[in-house]
């Protein structure tokens, strides 16, 4: 049978085999017929995610996946030396994947000049993650002409470090970069000048655990990148969130979403709420002592399209401050989240019947949310298609069944280590939920009978 197949033949029905998670064992055991179909199977590859020591040769490695559009490489950090290991990996990837499109390689710091051949080499290159040491310069960022998004992560230098000015190397181009993110800026870095100045197509920002956004040139020039600003998130930065959110009240009009964990102060929020000019879809909050009521009351009466709302750990927000917001808002709520927050009896009730649009919920990590109220909320929600309850002690095998009768669209479903749900409840749930898809549980929860079942129906069930 082998022998009737030409390779283009079976190179083509390679190609057709179905992908993802639920399907990987299955094609795997496609490169175990012979070494004729591993050379084909792998000449079909596009994506490929490799896990590599000093001691892996690559080059030639990779010489045998002529499609290959994108490659994720991690380093194992077991072993002591791995300093050039990573530039080493950048001029492999740069000599055998022309046609690379996209390219992650985090946490080990490479050199400029392999990521010079890089970016030379696979002008194709539209997602590029990577790792940079100080001195900083983006220079070579010019010739990725079909970069869309870049990730760099700022490896901190032991001990005293003299930063050295590059803006003699700074650059003059308009990138065509549309997501930043950038991780682990300090104040006075050089280099972010150009940066700037250049994104001026950028549509998502993402900063995290950053000091600042460059020396006092950078900051000048901060703002050039804020026109046609959709998406800004700002994780674990510190003071700088306040400097941020007042340039985007005075530059930015386009904003439609908005992350901030864990910065800022109450003033800086309260000031970009009532004085900001966008009009916000989506706010995603985590400030565990810098939120309260009198915030999400100005949310609500100033983003009336809101259609996401996410808060976690917010725990000056008290459970009346939520309900006069939620009587206050729209009912066109798309997406609710209240993460570990302060969930006090009939509030549950009150957010159902006002958002009866939901389709996605989380309310995760609540010890106070007990079955007669979530049923009662699932009564109201029944447009639900996501739905998170993990680590909700509260719960038992009734909100379970309550949850596969009351909501038939239901795709995606997380009930990890809620303790009050049994294996039988998840089975009747796996057999009765027609639209689900995903299913997060504990492995001890699922019994033969509910894996039988998911693999009749196509139900992914990560089960830890």
């Amino acid at each position: 049978m082998d022998s009737i197949l030409c390779d283009e033949l079976l190179e083509e029905v390679l190609c057709r085999l179905p992908r993802g998670p639920f399907f990987a064992p299955s094609i795997a055991v496609v490169s175990l017929v012979s070494k004729r179909w591993l050379r084909l199977y792998r000449s079909t590859k596009s994506h490929l995610f490799l896990r590599l020591s000093p001691d892996n040769g690559i080059s030639s490695f990779l010489s045998h996946f002529p499609r290959l559009s994108f490659l994720h490489i991690i380093i194992d950090r077991d072993h002591d030396n791995v300093s050039n290991f990573p530039d080493q990996i950048l001029l492999s990837v740069a000599s055998s994947c022309p046609k690379l499109k996209g390219f992650h390689l985090l946490h080990e710091p490479v050199s400029l000049f392999p990521l010079l051949s890089l970016s030379t080499s696979c002008p194709l290159l539209t997602s590029l993650s990577i790792s940079l040491s100080r001195p900083i310069s983006f220079h070579w960022l010019v010739f990725l002409h079909s970069l869309k998004k870049l990730t760099i992560d700022f490896s901190p230098v032991p001990g005293e470090f003299e930063q050295v000015d590059s803006s003699k190397r700074n650059f003059d181009a308009e990138l065509k970069l549309e997501t930043l993110v950038l991780d682990g800026i300090r104040r006075g870095d050089y280099g972010f000048d150009s940066l700037w100045k250049s994104c001026k197509n950028l549509k998502r920002l993402e900063l995290y655990h950053c000091e600042g956004i460059g020396d006092d040139s950078s900051v000048s020039s901060f703002v050039n990148c804020f026109n046609g600003l959709q998406e800004v998130e700002l994780r674990w930065c510190g003071s700088i969130v306040n400097d941020i959110l007042m340039r985007l009240v005075e530059n930015c009009t386009s904003l439609n979403s908005l992350l901030i964990h864990d910065g800022g102060s109450r003033e800086g929020l309260f000031h970009f709420i009532t004085q900001s000019r966008c009009k916000l879809q989506k706010l995603d909050l985590r400030l565990p002592l810098d939120l309260e009521d009198n915030h999400l009351l100005a949310v609500a009466e100033k983003f009336r399209g809101l259609s996401s709302l996410r808060l976690s750990s917010c725990f000056l927000v008290t459970a009346e401050g939520l309900r006069t917001m939620a009587l206050a808002m729209s009912n066109e709520l798309d997406e609710l989240a209240l993460v570990n927050c302060n969930l006090e009896p009939g509030l549950l009730t009150t957010l159902g019947q006002k958002f009866r649009n939901l389709r996605k919920l989380d309310l995760s990590y609540n010890e106070m949310v007990v079955d007669e109220e979530f049923i009662s909320m699932l009564a109201s929600c029944n447009c639900l298609r996501d739905l998170k309850v993990r680590v909700c002690d509260g719960l038992t095998d009734a909100s379970l069944v309550s949850l596969f009768k009351s909501c038939k669209q239901l795709e995606f479903v997380d009930i990890m280590n809620c303790p009050g749900i049994g294996a039988e409840a998840v089975e009747l749930f796996v057999l009765n939920c027609l639209q689900l898809g995903v299913l997060y549980v504990e492995e001890s929860k699922v019994s033969d009978v509910s894996r039988s079942w998911s693999l009749k129906k196509f139900i992914v069930v990560v089960a830890v």
